[in-house]
């Protein structure tokens, strides 16, 4: 990788130093000579240009980012090939001077919910807009969200997105590569595809890391990383830090969801749910909205306003009183009337009922009210105020009249009973509901009877493989087991093909990431380990236990070694090459490079290699090279 620094790219763009390098790109900050402004310009290693595939990916990031107009967007301005000069394709963006979301991670660990919401929104903000226009990042980390010195937030290096218009799949091997492991989902683990839900995942995954200060798994290597996002679930934050908002907590937990299709649906909808979210947390702002822009309505003007209601009121309150308290004395001695009036009544009434009783003896009827549609207790009650009694020894279910309450009685309303009598209600039981019993574990015959003498009928039967349950046996029902059926209800029934049998392939000598994404696409648990091989690539797998032969129970383990190269690698020849180059080379083969510089001279090249040229080292190992 050549220094570019002092170049002039396409007439135009002079470089004038370096801000980041990665595995494909260098990224330098310029001047744009015809505009007289500062840009940032992207230019790809030259090594990689011969390679359709990365020049391919290096254009597509550009047109995705162009199609996007946002504020939380790094902007492109540019992109071309630089022809008059040094060999470079090159896209020009936006210069972002500040710092990455990573960089504030390392150096202050968690963050505060309120920190960790402020900057999480304007992320949100542009992959909703970039799910709008039908573009998906795909490599959503802290590394990509940069943040000016002035506290803007900005999302770049949509280097693996796609769009209707650019391509729409991604090969797991490709996704595992260029991707960063700890971001992605378990479907472009084990399936090598990715939609608007796996930025979702990872979105997720970066609000975890900004509320806890740590990923959510760890391992040895990326293969182990990736592993425990297919087959394990991602904690809660709270877990790690308990004062966490349950809401946060949930909110960060159907993002991460290993099933997609309990994610978000896209970033829209996620940034919905995150703006009412932070709403409930913090009511008093109008959280990250484009309300945001608007002018806030003046507190002074709102607080003289209230006071000037209030001032009013008490006036009126003042001016009369005497009104008030004649009303209110009005409203007594009314109230006392008509209390007086009532007892006068109920007085009259039993004694009526004391003489019909005295003069009638026990030929006396009385006459039933209507009771329908009261409750139980309230039908006992009305019933006793008349000397009654009630019976409600008959309950029937009924879908129309809620639970406890009178459906009818005998005699009915209006009837007459003697003095004393049994009034006989007949009161609802609710609903006629059987709950679906377990059926889990049964044979078909069994599951069939047990339906039958619950007063349920057997519905749809399919087949599905179970890693648990014999052949034959029931998995599940529809409605869930418990779940409040009506009678005669036809229950739908899951039942066991047994454990489903994987085909076994042989990936010896075959590259280890291939190996592992369709091992566990296919249902299986891969483990791997990793030897030195002076005959294997590195990379490639040396051995696989089983062989890839006959079949495997879906869910059984396999594992693989794979090869870490030659134990030991020869010292290339790199004298009179510059110090760049030479610690390139090196690098390349493994070795830890320790330079030792003599004498000043301007065009420094290597005089000295220790262990000498040709002899053997083990990669890791240290090579110091001389340079004068």
């Amino acid at each position: 990788m050549s220094d570019l620094t002092g170049e002039i790219i396409d007439d135009r763009y002079q470089l004038l130093k370096v801000v980041a390098a990665g595995g494909m790109a260098t990224i330098y900050s310029a001047m744009d000579l015809r505009l007289d402004r500062q840009v940032a310009v992207k230019i790809m290693h030259s090594h990689l240009a011969s390679n359709e595939d990365f020049v391919n990916r290096f254009i597509r990031e550009a047109k995705a980012a162009a199609a996007l107009s946002h504020p939380n967007i790094v902007a492109i301005q540019d992109q071309g090939w630089n022809i008059g000069g040094a060999p470079a394709i090159f896209i020009v963006m936006e210069l972002i001077e500040g710092f990455t979301l990573r960089d504030l991670l390392n150096e202050q660990g968690a963050l505060s919910v309120t920190e960790a919401l402020r900057y999480i929104a304007p992320v949100l903000s542009a992959m909703a807009a970039a799910h709008k226009k039908g573009i998906l990042h795909r490599d959503i980390k802290p590394e990509n969200i940069l943040i000016s010195k002035d506290g803007r937030v900005k999302v770049a290096d949509f280097g693996l997105a796609r769009g209707a218009d650019i391509g729409s799949t991604l090969t797991a091997e490709s996704s595992v590569i260029l991707g960063s492991v700890s971001y992605l989902s378990p479907e472009q683990v084990q399936r090598g595809i990715s939609d608007a839900r796996s930025d979702v995942y990872a979105l997720g995954i970066v609000l975890f890391e900004m509320l806890t200060g740590q990923k959510p798994f760890d391992g040895d290597s990326p293969i182990q990383i990736a592993l425990k996002h297919v087959n394990e679930n991602i904690p809660a934050p709270s877990t790690i830090k308990s004062d966490l908002p349950p809401e946060i907590d949930a909110f960060v937990l159907k993002a991460t969801a290993s099933n997609p299709d309990k994610r978000f649906k896209d970033a829209i909808s996620m940034q919905d749910e995150f703006q009412a979210i932070a709403q409930r947390i913090d009511p008093k702002r109008r959280q990250l909205s484009l309300e945001l822009d608007l002018p806030l309505h003046s507190e002074k003007a709102g607080a003289r306003k209230k006071v000037k209601i209030k001032a009013d009121k008490e006036n009126r309150a003042m001016k009369e009183p005497t009104r008030t308290s004649n009303t209110t004395q009005i409203k007594r001695k009314a109230s006392r009337r008509v209390k007086r009036n009532r007892l006068i009544a109920l007085t009259i009434v039993l004694l009526i009922f004391l003489g019909l009783y005295q003069n009638l003896g026990g030929g006396a009827k009385i006459q039933v009210p209507s009771l329908a549609g009261m409750t139980t207790s309230q039908a006992t009650k009305a019933l006793s105020s008349f000397g009654l009694k009630s019976d409600t020894t008959d309950q029937v279910f009924s879908e129309d009249i809620p639970v406890g309450t009178v459906i009818r009685s005998n005699p009915a309303g209006g009837g007459k009973v003697a003095v004393h009598g049994v009034v006989h209600l007949q009161i609802s039981k609710g609903p006629d509901r059987i709950k679906v019993p377990s059926l889990t574990g049964l044979t078909l015959d069994s599951a069939t009877a047990l339906l039958q003498s619950a007063g349920l009928k057997v519905g749809r039967t399919t087949q599905s493989f179970s890693p648990t349950l014999d052949l034959g046996l029931v998995i599940s029902t529809n409605p869930a087991m418990d779940s409040p059926v009506r009678r005669d209800t036809a229950i739908d029934l899951v039942v066991s093909q047994g454990i489903q049998q994987i085909a076994l392939t042989s990936y010896v000598g075959l590259p280890g990431d291939q190996a592992l994404n369709e091992l566990t696409s296919a249902g299986l648990i891969v483990s791997s380990t990793y030897q030195y091989s002076p005959s294997v690539p590195v990379g490639n797998v040396i051995s696989q236990n089983p062989s890839g032969q006959g079949q495997l129970p879906k869910g059984s383990k396999v594992s693989i070694v794979i090869s870490k190269g030659p134990s030991s690698v020869f010292i290339p020849n790199v004298y009179s090459l510059t110090q760049l180059k030479a610690t390139t080379i090196l690098e390349n083969l493994g070795f830890k490079v320790k330079i030792h510089k003599i004498g000043k001279s301007k065009v420094a090249t290597v005089t000295n290699v220790l262990p000498a040229v040709g002899k053997k080292a083990k990669p890791g190992s240290v090579v110091t090279i001389t340079v004068g």
